[in-house]
């Protein structure tokens, strides 16, 4: 267990700074930074969840999607608490972190801050930010880990 609080704290912290600095020193209200032909950094705010489905909820809005995440992250760390596998227990831990940055976005700013933009041409991908990575990266190690790595598929293989 110890390993997956470890890496959500890394991901908190690391979700958290980045937004913190780009905010702050990188991007002002009005501009984008092109960085590359096909990424940028932007300043976008979420109100919503993954890719601004459900925006412009208000307070309501606000506290009803907190109070789900919230939820996710008891569930996940109650299954973080039994997992024995160490890579299944560094995914929980991305996910339990990347979604309680977002959640400390709310809180605190009332929209979750976003700022990565891919691009190909004038077609964006949505605005995401580190703690929306942690959260994919994590899941892709679970589906990853329980497709070829389960230990009761090699059971039952045997």
């Amino acid at each position: 267990m110890l390993l997956g609080l470890i890496a959500a704290v890394m991901a908190i912290v690391t979700d958290q700074l980045s937004k913190y600095l780009v905010l702050n020193y990188v991007v002002d209200e009005y501009s984008a930074i092109a960085l590359t032909p096909f990424f940028n950094v932007v300043r976008a705010w979420n109100t919503g969840v993954s890719f601004s489905m459900f925006n412009n909820g208000g307070m309501t809005g606000i506290v009803g999607l907190t109070v789900v995440a919230l939820v996710i992250v008891a569930f996940l760390l109650n299954w973080l608490r039994k997992e024995n596998s160490k890579t299944v227990q560094v995914a929980l831990g991305l996910i339990i972190g990347g979604a309680i940055g977002n959640v400390i976005d709310r809180v605190r700013l009332g929209a979750v801050f976003d700022f990565l933009d891919f691009h190909l041409g004038g077609s964006h991908w949505p605005a995401f930010n580190a703690a929306d990575s942690f959260i994919c990266i994590g899941a892709m190690m679970i589906i990853v880990h329980g497709l070829w790595f389960n230990e009761k598929s090699a059971e039952e293989k045997a």
